[in-house]
């Protein structure tokens, strides 16, 4: 019997795409619809039955993990497999995420697929339904953050001048992985100049006194992931980095405070550009305002004025203004957002 997730994707069936079947080869939507952590396999969900396709050095783990998925264990190539199986389920529009389908995977289903049979694209069904998180996910995050806390307390007692970053990198990957979690993603540790990189790496730059530090980092715990940035300031701050760090908090305030169902993704990254217009600061800041984050680092819906989403309780992102002035210093405020049924609540708190 499938389980609720498999099902509410089974309803999309018919609703937006009109497939029979729907092929997932994104590992993150396996494990979101089988709560298995996927690994080099694909998904096959049909209208009654959902299939594991894996070869034999993920099989037995498979079998003894899943529940209400059949596992089928290929020999040749996973696509005989699913020629097989489409053709005993009788399924003539096999969907696909275009997404995560390279093109010679795809002339290769192609080429196992009889001409009856169609690919049909299928972009985003599963992300669609990941959008929203479920309790037991928001608990799982809340979790992540728990440990964020500790490790963001231990760093305010590490990030010393005289370090290197990579050393303080060091320093903060040894406790992560001393509570059994991993990084989200290479944590960006950045000082002085550094910081106006908005994705810097650790270098072997030595960290000055007087000058910033900025701290991006996620936990990633069961799969599930946190995403923070901090700022630190070593001895004397410069009245112009202030003025900066003070513009983005009220950015980040404006543009929480109207977080809720109904709002318009786009409305709340243009009202955190709107208060940083007004300090002359928003031609520094380049991206999104945030994104959504779950079992991937990065997924919808997106804070960004591009975005077409509408908010959702259940729903959680970061809002993340940034201000980068090139060759001086850069300083972004991070933070991770649930929206509820009345408004929306801040995970991790004003902890800056």
């Amino acid at each position: 019997m499938m389980n609720s997730r498999l099902n509410k994707l089974v309803e999309d069936f018919s609703r937006h795409k009109n497939i029979d079947a729907l092929l997932i080869v994104n590992d993150s939507n396996i494990r979101y619809l089988t709560q298995f952590p996927a690994c080099e396999s694909w998904l096959l969900v049909t209208k009654t039955k959902a299939f594991y396709i894996t070869d034999s050095r993920y099989c037995l783990e498979a079998r003894q993990g899943l529940k209400g998925v059949t596992v089928k264990q290929y020999s040749k190539t996973p696509c005989a497999t699913l020629c097989e199986l489409c053709k005993q389920f009788k399924i003539k529009r096999l969907g696909f995420d275009e997404r995560h389908t390279s093109f010679a995977l795809w002339k290769k289903l192609k080429e196992f697929c009889p001409r009856n049979r169609k690919l049909i694209p299928a972009t985003g069904l599963v992300e669609s339904i990941r959008e929203v998180k479920d309790e037991g996910e928001i608990d799982q995050i809340r979790k992540c953050l728990k440990l964020h806390y500790k490790a963001i307390d231990f760093m305010r007692k590490v990030v010393k001048p005289g370090l290197t970053e990579r050393q303080i990198a060091l320093k903060l990957e040894g406790l992560v992985k001393s509570h059994g979690a991993e990084f989200s993603f290479p944590p960006i540790i950045a000082s002085g100049p550094n910081s106006c990189y908005p994705h810097a790496r650790a270098t072997d730059r030595v960290i000055r006194n007087n000058e910033n530090v900025l701290l991006d980092f996620g936990i990633d715990l069961n799969g599930y992931k946190s995403d923070l940035t901090r700022n630190f300031f070593l001895g004397r701050i410069a009245p112009r980095v202030k003025r900066v760090f003070d513009a983005l908090n009220l950015a980040q305030r404006e543009a929480i405070s109207i977080i809720k169902p109904g709002m318009a993704c786009s409305q709340v990254d243009a009202q955190a550009r709107k208060i940083l217009r007004k300090f002359g600061l928003a031609k520094y800041f380049g991206h999104s305002l945030g994104h959504g984050v779950g079992l991937d680092i990065h997924e919808a819906p997106r804070l960004s004025s591009q975005s077409t989403a509408i908010l959702e309780p259940g729903m959680i992102v970061t809002v993340e203004p940034g201000v980068y002035i090139p060759n001086q210093f850069g300083l972004r405020v991070e933070d991770m957002v649930l929206v509820t049924k009345e408004g929306c609540e801040v995970l991790s708190g004003y902890y800056n």
